[in-house]
């Protein structure tokens, strides 16, 4: 897993914590060194993709060989995914619609 990714969810979880288990409100967040700390790294947010774009540019001969079996792959896992997505949506839907009407 990227170390972008991780940093995420790491900082997801910080404020996670912080809303639920702390004093602090969504609209004070910004207030705290955990807010201030996920300010700037949105701010530079772009630098943090600079790796996997090296990544990608180092195995370029990976992805012109292999690069219709990836697009191929890439295209039904979002169409999956997009397709769970929305039977998972329309699931809760109609049971929240059920169990508000009764």
């Amino acid at each position: 897993m990227p170390g972008p990714v991780i940093g995420l969810l790491i900082l997801f979880a910080g404020l996670f914590v912080a809303q639920n288990f702390g004093s602090i409100t969504s609209a004070s967040v910004n207030d705290t060194t955990l807010g201030r700390g996920a300010s700037g790294l949105l701010q530079h947010l772009s630098l943090l993709f600079v790796p996997a774009g090296v990544g990608v540019i180092d195995h370029l001969g990976l992805l012109s060989s292999y690069g219709p079996v990836l697009f191929l792959a890439l295209l039904v896992s979002t169409t999956l995914s997009l397709a769970v997505t929305a039977l998972v949506f329309t699931g809760i839907k109609s049971w929240q619609s059920g169990r508000n009407a009764s």
